[in-house]
């Protein structure tokens, strides 16, 4: 008995333990102090999947450890996403997930919503101001701060599609053999319309000879 009331003071400590570092196990961000606000950011689902909706995710707060849920109209803070040797791409609204209204979402929360369409690295570049803090930060996949864009077909069933990268490396493995194809096609055409030529010289050779034999033998004739 004394052992089963040992083990449940136990479990009863271990669970609040659990329960609060549960949310860390589960999501990958960075977490960066810029000034007064500290950013938190990584992807809004993980894991990450080329081809599959997503969104780029920040929590801000500021030096008293407060939620920001207010960046201005329109808001001071747009994030660009950088891939490879891609040039960045075009800003991106961060738009709040906290709603007074209806009282939904989290305190703090900001998405930029973005659908990364090749597996790597993607790195966010957070630019602007919150309030009144510049912020110029680059924030960048690995594997110790958030996930890089992995290809689906590890969860894809029953079948697993190409991603973007792997079609235009097929495309252009093909392109020699379309060629192949079109100039065969365009010698084949060239050979049909000379022996359409020859066939159509041949039957006015054909015929004017005949033409020529008949008056030949009307002459004869008279």
């Amino acid at each position: 008995m004394h052992r089963f009331v040992r083990r449940a003071a136990a479990t009863a400590v271990a669970l609040p333990l659990v329960l609060l570092l549960w949310p860390t196990a589960a999501s990958a961000h960075e977490v960066r102090q810029v000034g007064k606000i500290k950013m938190t950011v990584g992807w809004q689902h993980e894991p990450t999947y080329a081809g599959a909706e997503n969104a780029v995710q920040v929590f801000l707060h500021d030096a008293a450890g407060k939620p920001i849920d207010d960046l201005g109209n329109p808001t001071s803070l747009v994030v660009r996403v950088v891939y490879g040797s891609q040039p960045p791409s075009a800003p991106l609204d961060l738009e709040p997930s906290w709603d007074p209204d209806t009282g939904l979402g989290t305190h703090g929360e900001w998405d930029a919503a973005l659908t990364p369409t090749e597996p790597g690295t993607y790195s966010f570049l957070f630019t602007g101001s919150v309030e009144g803090q510049p912020i110029n930060q680059k924030f960048t996949s690995s594997d110790s701060t958030f996930d890089d864009v992995q290809s689906p077909s590890s969860i894809e069933y029953p079948t697993k599609t190409q991603s973007n990268a792997e079609l235009g490396a097929g495309i252009v493995a093909l392109q020699p053999r379309v060629a192949a194809v079109k100039s065969d096609a365009s010698s084949a055409k060239s050979s049909a319309s000379t022996a359409i030529t020859l066939s159509v010289i041949a039957l006015v050779v054909a015929v004017a000879g005949a033409g020529t034999a008949i008056v030949v033998a009307r002459r004869r004739g008279g």
